[in-house]
């Protein structure tokens, strides 16, 4: 069985000048977890949850155990308003920053002809979850593992 015989045509893309609020809504929309980014009509990456959640970097939390003082008590309410107001605008410099500045790149992409082993023996070897799929160097459709599950299972008469 052929890549382009499990693949889905005509996948939705970001362009790589896109604001990353522009590919997590894309990605919330359509419940996937990753599209290839253009540059033109040449797939220039890939942006995954993955990349959008590493934008978020929490810290190392303590593992220590806290008991507030009957003062913090009233200070902590005041200090977490102050940390959501941080946290919220660190989002926002987030959303408009440019799904090049998070993507994957250069793309792993495979060509339509390959077989289905090759795609996922790929996927294993690079450690990614999808692949797009190109035709005399066009985007035409993006592979993930399940659609190579799925194809394992019809090709099984399942």
């Amino acid at each position: 069985m052929q890549v382009k015989d499990i693949m889905t045509p005509d996948p939705v893309t970001v362009r790589v000048d896109s604001p990353i609020r522009e590919a997590a809504g894309l990605l919330r929309k359509y419940h996937i977890g990753g599209l290839p980014v253009m540059d033109g009509d040449r797939v220039a990456g890939i942006v995954t949850e993955t990349d959008i959640i590493s934008l978020l970097d929490t810290g190392s939390l303590s593992s220590d155990l806290w008991l507030p003082s009957p003062l913090e008590v009233i200070e902590v309410p005041v200090r977490e308003f102050i940390n959501w107001e941080k946290t919220k605008r660190a989002l926002t410099d987030i959303g408009d920053r440019e799904v090049r500045r998070v993507m994957s790149s250069p793309a792993v992409t495979i060509d339509e002809e390959s077989d289905i082993a090759d795609a996922a023996s790929l996927m294993l070897r690079e450690r990614i979850a999808r692949l797009p799929v190109i035709r005399n160097g066009k985007l035409i459709g993006i592979v993930t593992r399940a659609d190579i599950v799925r194809g394992i299972g019809e090709g099984e008469g399942a």
